[in-house]
């Protein structure tokens, strides 16, 4: 039995927007409950498509739905009312949105912080565990949810009635590298930038530029032109060098998490999320990460309490999203990005 009219009359859309793809949802509260219950569901390529008003209008006309309120979760920054985000393949304009498909509101969050608020509707017998923490933590601690994709994102969870969320741009801090090959990977990537992020690196086009930088040090011809191949070969174990790529992209991930863990006393763990892990998360386990995990001097004891789980992006952003619309429910249009 599908789901009563009432029901849909209560249901929005909530959208997940990335890179590579947009993931929709149509959400209502759960009667009992009150938490966000998804009644359909799809997710689209973007470059499918000319703009996100299309995917949209699509998803409305596959369910032959008309919601009048879409809660949107994107990566970026509102600037002169668009989204300002270089991965995207078109801007993302909510005024526009909203006459198009003729809402009553668009609201925007960002991404990392929808997940965020996805943590409490998580089920963590369906993550992989990278590192269990070695002794208990008496209560539930901060949550760093972590998410290398096309770009890197970051955002923390913090418990409490209710709990808080905090957005970061994390992914711009100073990328740090170690003497030897690291300084010479960083020392590579700086001769476009000054400026080189640990999103340069952690994310899928950062781990071709860590593939391209290697080639150049070793005096190869970058023959893999895109970042999945690069995965590819390493896992398949023909190229060496997108196998010391993959290793060093692990490397300095385990090295990120753990300056978060620190940062925001995350004794609830860390969270990482993104289709690229999902697909590596063998190679991640026997890879370098968790041991620049915990070589953190002093902070080393702290590290071994901190939790790490692999989770599936999947739905999570969507039902995030859908959750922070019904906590916070605005009557006109909103900007959180």
């Amino acid at each position: 039995m599908g789901p009563s009219a009432s029901t849909r009359e209560r249901a929005f859309l909530a959208a997940d927007v990335g890179g590579t793809h947009a993931r929709l949802g149509l959400v209502a509260p759960n009667a009992k409950e009150g938490k966000p219950e998804i009644l359909a569901y799809r997710t689209y390529r973007c470059n499918d498509h000319p703009h996100m008003e299309d995917i949209a209008r699509c998803f409305c006309e596959e369910f032959g739905v008309q919601p009048r309120v879409l809660v949107l979760a994107c990566a970026g920054y509102m600037h002169a009312g668009s989204v300002i985000n270089k991965n995207l393949p078109w801007p993302v304009m909510p005024r526009m949105m909203k006459e198009a498909l003729e809402l009553d509101s668009v609201t925007l969050i960002n991404d990392l912080e929808a997940l965020a608020y996805a943590v409490g509707h998580i089920d963590c017998r369906g993550a992989t565990t990278l590192k269990a923490p070695m002794m208990s933590v008496r209560e539930a601690g901060p949550i760093v949810i972590l998410g290398p994709g096309t770009g890197l994102g970051a955002a923390v969870w913090f418990p409490g009635q209710p709990p808080r969320v905090m957005t970061t741009e994390a992914g711009q801090i100073q990328l740090a590298a170690r003497v030897g090959i690291e300084q010479q990977v960083l020392a590579q990537l700086a001769q476009a930038d000054s400026h080189v992020s640990y999103e340069a690196v952690l994310s899928g086009p950062g781990l071709h530029r860590i593939y391209v930088a290697l080639c150049a040090i070793r005096d190869r011809y970058p023959s893999i032109d895109e970042p999945v191949a690069v995965t590819s070969a390493a896992l398949a174990g023909g190229d060496d060098i997108a196998r010391e790529a993959l290793t060093l992209f692990c490397g300095w991930l385990g090295s990120f998490a753990a300056d978060l863990a620190m940062l925001y006393g995350a004794t609830g763990g860390i969270c990482l999320v993104g289709g690229l892990l999902s697909q590596m998360i063998d190679f991640l386990q026997g890879s370098p990460f968790t041991d620049r995990f915990l070589d953190k001097g002093v902070m080393r004891p702290f590290l071994q309490k901190v939790p790490i789980r692999v989770m599936e992006r999947g739905r999570h952003g969507v039902i995030g999203a859908a959750s922070w619309h019904l906590d916070n429910r605005v009557d006109v249009d909103g900007f959180r990005l």
